[in-house]
């Protein structure tokens, strides 16, 4: 296959990735609406579907036993969502303001997922067993998210913990409805959803093949490949949706977005299909990524507590941080 054909197919399959992503997201928050989901749910429903094209990729990657471009979809896109959605985010904005108890639910979850999967990475835990340390505080966070408003205040939790905990979705939620608002859909929408789904993994599939093939031909490492053409690729729609959220200046929203984007794509495309079909041993590239992931994440949520928020020197922070990582990976 010619070197152009591979470049025009990998472009094509871009595209098609990126556009069809968009449609999935909103077909998905209409079907989501019909179905009475709170808006804390229609949250995360928006943050799967946008993680569609890494998830994909990193599956892919990982069954054509390309170990270090699957987990440099993932944790790549992770950090590239750190710079894309809170750094240029904070900038579009200018300062986003949050409260300290939204930055310890979000931040708690993150970390917890950003440290177990750095652990499996590195060989620490095997991949199984940091699948069920990761999905610990999940399940909670998730059956919280699809409570209504009344049924949070019900949980059988400590009183303060539970009150602070649905005060902080609350808080949430009064962001992302706004921000997400969509229209009650039908079965039109699903239909649509369903084949912008086939269409997405079609894509991606192609993507990665193309992308891959690329890397050997002009002896590119496979972890650039991964973490940072196809990191970068895949995440576009969380770019799109930082300047938005941006614009808006819906802090809580766009951390929320951040949060849950990372924490799904570590569970969902690294943690599940590493616990299917295994991950080979560790290599530099592969901890260095997983560790600045983390790093990055602390540093972000850390800024982010002590300030009450983020500021524009902090979304300048984050972006050089991006770059230093991008600098030390080329050197590898």
């Amino acid at each position: 296959m010619q070197t152009s054909f591979q470049i025009a197919l990998f472009a094509v399959a871009a595209i098609v990735s990126v556009f069809t992503s968009g449609l999935l997201i909103g077909r998905l928050e209409r079907v989501a609406r019909r179905f009475g989901l709170t808006e804390a749910l229609l949250g995360l429903m928006a943050a799967l579907a946008a993680d569609t094209p890494e998830i994909t990729s990193s599956i892919t990657a990982l069954l054509h036993g390309q170990r270090d471009v699957g987990i440099g979809v993932t944790l790549g896109s992770n950090v590239f969502n750190l710079a894309a959605l809170l750094g240029i985010g904070t900038l579009v904005a200018g300062r986003i303001h949050l409260h300290r108890r939204v930055i310890l639910l979000e931040g708690v979850v993150a970390m917890w997922i950003g440290a177990t999967t750095l652990a499996v990475v590195i060989g620490a835990l095997a991949p199984w067993i940091g699948l069920v340390v990761a999905l610990l505080p999940v399940v909670p966070y998730l059956s919280l998210s699809a409570a209504t408003p009344a049924e949070r205040w019900r949980v059988p939790l400590p009183p303060a913990l539970r009150d602070w905990v649905a005060e902080s979705i609350s808080e949430e939620e009064m962001e992302i409805g706004p921000a997400i608002d969509p229209q009650r859909g039908g079965a039109r929408d699903a239909y649509l959803a369903l084949g912008a789904v086939l269409l997405v993994i079609s894509a991606n599939v192609v993507m990665v093949i193309s992308a891959t093939h690329l890397g050997t031909r002009f002896h590119i490492s496979p972890i650039i490949v991964g973490g940072v053409a196809l990191a970068a690729v895949t995440s576009l729609p969380n770019l799109v949706a930082a300047i938005f959220l941006g614009r808006q200046n819906r802090g809580s929203a766009l951390l929320s977005e951040a949060m849950n984007s990372n924490s799904i794509n570590s569970v969902a495309g690294l943690l599940v299909p590493a616990t299917l079909i295994g991950l080979a041993r560790p290599a530099g590239p592969d901890t260095l990524t997983a560790a600045v992931y983390g790093g990055l994440t602390l540093l972000v949520l850390g800024l982010a507590y002590s300030s009450t928020g983020l500021r524009r020197s902090h979304g300048i922070l984050v972006i050089v941080a991006y770059g230093v990582f991008l600098a030390a990976l080329a050197s590898l």
